[in-house]
């Protein structure tokens, strides 16, 4: 490998940042999804001042782990910035460990941010990804990223209706002609449903589980309607007994576990059905014909599909990479930004 061998890396560093509540995804120009991790930060606390022990994957396992003198936080809550500082350190830890060197360039990056964010929000975002060391750094509407990456035509004359579930908020979006004709944010995402499911278990049986059990009780047998038998597969958990204060395992039903969603499922049915309502009818008329197209983490959920398809009619599909769609189409809209420069903006 000589140094010239290296120059054209070093030229095209771009990327593309999905900063999302549960996970971080980074994409680099010409490479793909090079790091997707969780958006956590664990930081030690002496005097005051904060030290970064870990981000990602090791500060994750740290969450609801932690000694007195260590932290461990998610900057992003609800898809915007909760924590300014922490989330500044986390994203220049990011782009350090993709560019494994430091460049000559900055990089120019091209973030996603959720349709309802305030321009407060926004300049949060672009303000800590120029001062972790970016050149330039772009706005994407995240349902135009998602839709982008489910590989939707949305450049065409024809609505596309587009449900974004992430962990922080869920986006429905109706587009056309490469921008947004209708959109609406709610803050229901993946975390909803595990608060969901953590006061359902302390309602029903006394038993106070952590964060990270319910997300695992929701990744292995989350299901948004009742199973067929009225039952459906088990799961033995761990927890706190509050009556006896003693620590505790018990065993939850699928059947349990879609009553406690049942909030929160429908919460997005609505949202999809209040974005039906204010969509203008030869658009209508094309969702009718193509069906709502479902992106995002939360798009996993056991029979979420079907749910869906229940209360509004239409076909739903899932996206193949659900999980990475915002980062693949923020990653689309930086190697074709000429096409998608309307949908881009710099500065705000």
């Amino acid at each position: 490998m000589g140094f010239w061998d290296n120059v054209p890396g070093l030229l095209s560093s771009d990327m593309a940042i999905d900063l999302g509540t549960a996970n971080t995804l980074v994409y680099v120009k010409g490479k793909g999804i090079v790091l997707s991790e969780p958006s956590v930060v664990a930081y030690h606390v002496k005097d005051g001042v904060k030290k970064v022990l870990a981000v990602g994957e090791d500060a994750k396992l740290m969450l609801g782990r932690t000694p007195g003198t260590i932290e461990a936080i998610r900057p992003m809550r609800e898809g915007v910035i909760a924590d300014f500082d922490v989330a500044e350190e986390m994203i220049k830890h990011f782009i350090r460990k993709v560019h494994k060197r430091s460049t000559f360039s900055k990089p120019k990056i091209i973030v996603c941010v959720p349709h309802g964010a305030t321009p407060v929000e926004k300049r949060a975002i672009r303000q800590s990804v120029l001062s972790a060391g970016a050149r330039r750094a772009g706005l994407i509407a995240e349902p135009i990223a998602a839709a982008i990456g489910a590989g939707m035509p949305i450049t065409d004359p024809t609505g596309n209706m587009v449900v974004d579930i992430g962990g922080g908020t869920t986006e429905v979006a109706v587009l056309s002609l490469g921008d947004i004709v209708y959109a609406r944010s709610v803050r229901v995402g993946g975390d909803r449903m595990d608060e969901a499911i953590i006061s359902y278990l302390r309602r029903q049986q006394n038993l106070l589980v952590g964060e990270s059990t319910a997300e695992r009780i929701k990744t292995t047998i989350g299901t948004a309607r009742m199973p067929d038998d009225g039952r459906g597969t088990s799961l033995h958990i761990r927890g706190r007994d509050l009556l006896n204060g003693v620590p505790k395992e018990t065993e939850i039903t699928q059947a349990q576990v879609a009553e406690a969603l049942s909030e929160p499922v429908q919460q997005i049915c609505e949202a999809v059905m209040t974005a039906l309502e204010a969509t203008p009818p030869d658009l209508a008329a094309d969702i009718v014909d193509r069906g709502v197209m479902l992106t995002g983490g939360g798009a996993l959920l056991g029979d979420l599909d079907l749910a869906l398809r229940e209360q509004t009619g239409l076909a739903v599909s899932i996206a193949d990479e659900s999980l990475n769609c915002v980062a693949l189409g923020t990653g689309k809209a930086l190697e074709f930004e000429k096409l998608l420069r309307h949908a881009i903006d710099y500065d705000s």
